[in-house]
């Protein structure tokens, strides 16, 4: 059943598997031990973006390759001096210097990147020359206008990377820069730990799709699967797309048996773990692998099950094994759960060196009531001011309203999650709290209107208040 079931309170029964709620960080520890990193993988170079490297990686030649001039100028005998002298080769970015060696009493043009000719050893800026006479004729001069010493505006061969040196070592993630270096190091094919596969199915026979264009009595359209794609996307991963299963537990095992079959790596499932007599999802698991816990002290997202599942042995999928998530039905809480445990956990797998959500100080726009029984994660939306209170900059949250966890409105613009502490008592705006980033906060970064001490904020306001059924 995927969305009616309540998160009730209490611990469940079943076989495999703690079965008294434990805490998120615990479930956490849980599942990083048992999620272990996927078998690096050759991928071209732009598909190397955002991937983790598996392998260290060495420049083949240094860089600058040649003694190169850092900007636009003359290539002279610094010891020469000040004065007027003949130009006698032009050197750009990407010509040699035609091979025509500078001599004292000679100077040679050269552009920002050009190779400084033999025989000079400074450049002199073109604002600190002037041309003499006409500068289309062969017989082209130039008067120094400065003194100038060895070494002056050179980059010697190998001052940004030298020869055989670790420019990229294993564990980093490939961003545009990394992209570069690869580029600069001549490396077009790379070893990188790849992004799982991650198949997604919502169960439930009151689920219709999206596309359903009115809806029956008990019927309401399933967008949990479609927010579990959008959301594995936007973790670039290739997503396997199950479909919907009704609460039919045969049914529900033919879907799970084809997904561990065809190879992928994270199987999340949408309803179904609760308490109703046709909750399969977390029964069948016990049966196909092992479940390591099925309740998690958390609001919202209570009812979560996690387990392992290994796949059948075949030549290709030798000892291959299974994460599987039994995410709550409940739209927020199936998609709280997924930033806290589904995200570092497609991480891990990635070969990410810290799997760990980004998390951040900041204080609190207007009074919050926590959860007197779980710790909350309370969707807000976080923003930079300058006061954020305390009369210095910082983060500051606005939550979302109403933390229903039916209510997907208060995921809508939310970009942190704030962890409350389980006392029951009310923060008061100001309150300093911890924070999950869970998407772009870009978006609200700056705010400069009124702060919390200002007039007209917030910080008068009544606490948000939930009651534990809501989550």
């Amino acid at each position: 059943m995927s969305r009616g079931s309540m998160e009730g309170q209490g611990c469940c029964g079943g076989g495999g598997g703690k079965t008294e709620m434990i805490p998120t960080e615990e479930a956490l520890r849980i599942v990083f031990g048992v999620s272990k990193r996927l078998p690096p993988v050759i991928v071209s170079l732009y598909e190397a973006l955002g991937k983790v490297l598996a392998e260290d990686i060495r420049a083949p030649d240094p860089l600058p390759p040649y003694p190169a001039s850092v900007k636009d100028g003359y290539a002279v005998v610094a010891s020469d001096g000040p004065g007027e002298y003949p130009v006698i080769t032009e050197s750009r970015a990407g010509n040699d210097g035609l091979g025509v060696t500078v001599t004292p009493g000679t100077v040679a043009y050269v552009t920002t990147g050009g190779p400084i000719p033999d025989g000079a050893d400074a450049v002199v800026q073109v604002e600190d020359t002037k041309v003499i006479g006409d500068v289309s004729t062969e017989s082209k001069r130039v008067k120094i206008l400065i003194q100038t010493k060895k070494g002056t505006d050179i980059r010697r061969v190998g001052c940004d990377i030298e020869k055989d040196a670790t420019v990229l070592t294993t564990g980093e993630r490939i961003g545009a820069s990394e992209i570069g270096l690869l580029a600069t190091a001549g490396v077009t094919m790379v070893k990188v730990y790849p992004m799982p596969i991650v198949a997604i199915l919502s169960t439930g026979d009151e689920l219709v799709e999206p596309t359903a264009g009115t809806l029956g009595r008990g019927q309401i359209r399933d967008s949990n699967r479609a927010m579990l794609v959008a959301a594995v996307m936007q973790q670039q991963c290739k997503v396997v797309d199950l479909g919907i299963v009704r609460d039919d537990r045969k049914e529900l095992e033919k879907v799970l048996d084809e997904a561990v079959s065809s190879g992928v790596d994270i199987i999340l499932t949408s309803g179904g773990v609760s308490m109703g007599d046709r909750d399969f999802v977390k029964p069948l698991l016990e049966e196909k692998g092992k479940v390591y816990f099925s309740k998690v002290l958390m609001a919202p997202g209570k009812p979560l099950t996690f387990a392992e599942i290994r796949a059948k042995p075949t030549e290709s999928m030798l000892g291959k094994t299974v994460l599987a998530f039994g995410l709550p039905g409940n739209p927020v809480s199936c998609l709280v759960c997924f930033n806290i445990f589904v995200v570092p956990t497609i991480r891990q797998l990635a070969g990410w060196t810290s799997p760990h959500p980004l998390r951040v100080r900041l204080r609190l726009q207007e009074p919050i009531k926590s959860d007197p029984i779980r710790p909350e994660f309370h969707r807000a939306i976080i923003k930079w001011k300058d006061n954020d209170g305390s009369g210095t900059p910082g983060f500051v949250a606005e939550s979302t309203g109403h933390q229903m966890s039916s209510r997907l409105l208060s995921m809508r613009s939310a970009n942190a999650l704030l962890e409350l502490p389980a006392t029951g008592n009310v923060l008061s705006a100001g309150s300093s709290v911890s924070a999950i980033i869970v998407s772009d906060i870009s978006a609200f970064s700056i705010d400069k209107k009124a702060s919390l001490s200002e007039p007209g904020s917030t910080s008068g306001g009544s606490a948000w208040s939930h009651p534990q059924f809501e989550k």
